[in-house]
């Protein structure tokens, strides 16, 4: 993704309206509830402990991919700086966690991504569980950059709501990375129409859970 496609991500998040009859940039079908973020601030430290967690996680996701598809040049030289970048934001997370004289928790179960990962193709042909691999992570991408903007408008801390804005710019283009990357080694085609099962099932998911401020998904 260049760098005006970028910018021209920021911009229709900056003015997207989250309604459930909106459909938004990153294609979700399902916006997250509002009072998602009233619960968050009410738990900051177990917000902060789980988003440092899902930042860490995403950096070994990256890893994950990176050796098993080692062959894939290109996978492996996109991928390389969002390692670096995931665990810089991992590292911010904890910063703040500290700086309020917070304690970084346990990892705790991840009920969203379990979810997900039972949607994974099993079995079949390696094309299609890379496929599936590289189609949750956008998803995964999405639905975080979708909170941090929620976050960035709804929290009372002017300093979290910057934090978190800051966040939303950042992620903005790692999901579409990601499908890019299914693009480069799947036909086209099959990739957008199994991205479309992906947010059609992520958005039952989002119905079935449970809201709560802990859990940054």
């Amino acid at each position: 993704m260049d760098k005006i496609e970028i910018k021209f991500n920021l911009l229709l998040l900056q003015n997207m309206e989250f309604s459930q009859h909106t459909k938004t940039i990153l294609g979700l079908k399902l916006p997250t509830d509002p009072r998602w973020v009233n619960l968050a601030q009410k738990s900051l430290e177990d917000i902060l402990t789980d988003h440092a967690y899902c930042e860490q996680k995403a950096a070994t996701s990256c890893i994950s991919l990176i050796q098993r598809y080692s062959d894939k040049e290109k996978l492996v030289q996109e991928l390389s700086p969002i390692v670096t970048e995931e665990w810089g934001h991992f590292r911010a997370v904890l910063a703040e966690l500290q700086k309020r004289e917070l304690k970084l928790g346990r990892q705790r179960r991840d009920e969203y991504v379990n979810e997900l990962m039972k949607f994974e193709t099993r079995g079949g042909s390696e094309e299609e569980r890379l496929l599936d691999k590289l189609l949750m992570c956008a998803l995964i991408e999405a639905r975080s950059c979708e909170r941090f903007k929620r976050l960035s408008e709804g929290l009372e801390d002017k300093y979290l709501k910057d934090f978190y804005r800051r966040f939303m710019e950042s992620e903005a283009g790692h999901y579409t990375l990601f499908i890019e990357l299914a693009e480069t080694y799947i036909e086209k085609e099959k990739v957008r129409h199994r991205w479309q099962q992906w947010l059609t099932k992520e958005a039952e998911i989002m119905q079935q859970l449970r809201l709560r401020g802990d859990r940054m998904h």
